[in-house]
């Protein structure tokens, strides 16, 4: 190899490293073509990407949650229509519809300009830089946090807090949070945190510790929670999914078999409902198909 070949060589290593390190451009996305998007990053710049088969979940299939969907509803309705609307925590049972929920109203206020944004935990530290790339856009925008759980000290957790109420800068009025969280604070609770509440009087005075994990739920306008179905509630959505898929009749074995489900998976809800009725359709027309 001649040295105008290392020269070359050299060179590309080189050009390989710089690309790494600058952001790399990225398309602005066609917020016609879809109504669901993921933030994503590549190298040290991060970028919207469109879902191309976004979940078409509507609200009439979320069983057993109706007074959870009334709120949440209302609260995006006015958000869509331009209305004071508040950033949104779902907490409670897994498998009750919270995410669902999400889903189903994005489909429902699509036509009226709702789009949705997720946005993964590890993500939360460029919150600003997602505002920045939507807040001039004539469309409203859920910013879609799900399952979230927290250590204190992560840097996602202050730059949530930071974005709801905190920052020097106005959020936009195009944009709320919407997440969801199966603890009300987010973070874990343990019983030192209390040693420190203090009683002076009749008044109660929490701890600094205690304080500062409520910090980031309280932040959140509207609080929705979420409880575990009992067994007439899980043996309504059951019937209602079976006949999503065609079983029109529950009978007595089948109810056995629904609660057996549920009692093996340790909970009542509908994902375990959906889950039951899945497989038994997808047993008996496995039957059929072979009879």
């Amino acid at each position: 190899m001649n040295d105008l070949d290392k020269l070359c060589a050299r060179l590309d290593r080189l050009l390989d490293h710089v690309e790494k390190v600058l952001p790399s451009v990225q398309p602005e996305p066609d917020w016609r073509a879809a109504i669901a998007f993921r933030w994503r990053r590549q190298g040290n710049s991060g970028f919207i990407q469109p879902v191309t088969q976004p979940h078409r979940i509507t609200l009439d299939t979320l069983c057993g949650i109706d007074e959870q969907k009334r709120r949440i509803d209302q609260n995006t309705q006015q958000f869509v229509q331009g209305f004071s609307a508040n950033n949104v925590l779902l907490t409670g049972a897994r498998g009750t519809g919270k995410s669902s929920l999400i889903k189903a109203l994005l489909n429902k206020y699509a036509h009226d300009g709702l789009r949705l944004i997720e946005v993964e935990k590890h993500h939360l530290v460029d919150l600003h830089d997602i505002v920045e790339k939507i807040y001039q856009r004539p469309e409203r925008f859920i910013l879609f946090c799900d399952d979230l759980s927290f250590e204190t000290d992560e840097a996602g957790y202050k730059a949530l807090k930071v974005v709801l109420d905190g920052s020097i800068a106005t959020v936009s009025d195009n944009m709320l949070i919407y997440a969801t969280s199966n603890r009300r604070h987010m973070v874990p609770e343990f019983m030192r945190d209390n040693l420190d509440t203090k009683h002076i009087g009749d008044e109660v005075h929490p701890s600094e510790a205690i304080e500062e994990k409520i910090s980031l739920s309280e932040r959140f306008g509207l609080w929705v929670s979420f409880y575990p179905f009992d067994q007439d509630q899980y043996l309504d959505i059951v019937h209602y999914w079976l006949a999503y898929f065609g079983i029109h009749e529950m009978t007595a074995l089948t109810r056995t078999e629904a609660l057996q489900w549920a009692i093996e998976r340790g909970s009542r809800s509908g994902r375990v409902a959906w889950q039951f009725a899945r497989d038994l359709a997808g047993r008996q027309q496995s039957a059929g198909n072979r009879s």
